[in-house]
């Protein structure tokens, strides 16, 4: 397969994931001529562009012209011309805070309103379990060709399409001559991420001149050998149909949630890599529930005090947008907070979903296809150990949890 440049960007590894990086920051001043093209601003008029923030794959630019305001989202080539379709897109600015920085002033009322509003927009995506609503096949959504009789109708049906994803073009995986989607199955997708995995430890294994690499990569292969082994045992045979499907945004946390001053959603961000995926998918509550289970509630009064090291670090920190107001506590204290509040509201989530949904899968019923993606996600890093463990007692017969093994 041809090379396809990713200018401007490269790859940095970490202990735990490859973490793309800027080479460069965009230009400014090629961004205001974008802007002044396509929003028709004539040259006489001011237009003032200044940067706002940036996500892991984005910097967001605010545009001010005519006593209006846009967003310019400029995009890594990380996957040139799929990830976004373009590397830049023009979006309505719409006001709101990250609830990453409100959720500690919210009051539980208001995170039961807001997690509410989360299990609606879901079920919206979900087109409510009807069947008009739903996709077939696994994969980011793109404008099809369609055809009616013999004639090519043009661009003009929303279907799923090539797997926009990072487990696809991270690193060396861009590069790769492998399946990219549409998916017909949970099956063929999850194979296809098995054998990417395999991919990259094959290329340690040549490459390498560290023994400890070499093993470390064939302890991963073996891993994802035996995941393989279990696809039939988990996954059920391909249909002729391709597998039932709903569109799912697989990282709301809370950084990518914007919140009014009351506390309500205002709007839901970074959906460069929201795809179609299986219904089993949904049973996954959103990122910022995703806590360990706690049940008694936390006493703010049994916990201690910040210490003056603590204090002056804080201080030195308050400019810092992902800063948070300890209220002169130790940090223990909020993050027993959080998941105390996280499995109250989990249930909260999924009671909502299943009133707007009748008929939405039930963790209990997908708990095995669920681990497995976990695992198969975990499979190349610092938990392969688990993931194999996991793989060799369901391998025996055994129904367990992946954090379980």
């Amino acid at each position: 397969m041809p090379r396809r440049l990713q200018d401007g960007s490269e790859w940095k590894e970490t202990p735990f994931d490859l973490v793309p990086q800027w080479t460069r920051d965009p230009s400014i001043p090629a961004i205001e001529v974008v802007c002044r093209e396509h929003l028709s601003i004539p040259p006489e008029d001011p237009c003032t562009v200044f940067f706002h923030t940036s996500g892991l794959f984005n910097k967001l630019y605010i545009v001010e012209y005519a006593q209006r305001r846009v967003i310019m989202r400029v995009t890594l080539p990380v996957y040139p011309g799929l990830k976004t379709r373009a590397e830049w897109i023009l979006m309505e600015f719409i006001e709101g805070t990250p609830a990453h920085t409100r959720w500690r002033t919210m009051s539980m009322e208001q995170k039961v309103a807001f997690t509410k509003q989360l299990a609606t927009f879901q079920a919206e995506l979900s087109g409510f379990g009807k069947p008009e609503a739903m996709l077939r096949g696994i994969g980011t959504l793109e404008l099809r060709e369609f055809e009616k009789g013999k004639e090519i109708q043009g661009l003009g049906k929303v279907a799923p399409g090539m797997l926009v994803s990072h487990e696809f073009f991270m690193g060396d995986r861009f590069q790769y001559d492998i399946p990219r989607g549409p998916f017909h199955s949970s099956r063929d997708w999850l194979t296809a991420e098995l054998n990417i995995v395999m991919l990259d430890q094959k290329a340690i294994i040549d490459s390498s001149e560290d023994e400890d690499d070499k093993e470390d990569a064939e302890e991963v292969i073996t891993v994802a050998q035996k995941l393989l082994s279990l696809i039939p045992k988990v996954f059920p045979p391909n249909l002729d149909e391709p597998e039932t499907t709903v569109l799912y945004h697989h990282d709301l946390h809370l950084k990518n949630i914007l919140v009014s001053e009351e506390g309500e959603i205002t709007a839901v961000l970074d959906w460069e890599c929201v795809s179609a995926m299986p219904l089993w998918m949904t049973t996954k509550v959103p990122r910022f529930l995703d806590e360990p289970v706690r049940e008694e509630e936390p006493q703010r009064d049994t916990y201690a005090d910040e210490t003056p090291e603590q204090a002056a670090a804080a201080a030195e920190r308050r400019h810092d947008p992902d800063y948070l107001d300890s209220e002169g506590k130790n940090s223990l204290y909020f993050i027993h907070k959080m998941e105390y509040e996280a499995t109250q509201l989990r249930k909260v989530y999924k009671a909502t979903l299943r009133q707007l949904w009748p008929g939405c899968p039930q963790g209990e019923e997908t708990l095995m296809e669920v681990n497995f993606h976990h695992a198969v996600s975990q499979c190349d890093g610092i938990w392969v150990k688990m993931a194999g463990r996991w793989a060799d007692r369901v391998l025996a017969g055994q129904s367990i949890l992946l954090e379980d093994a």
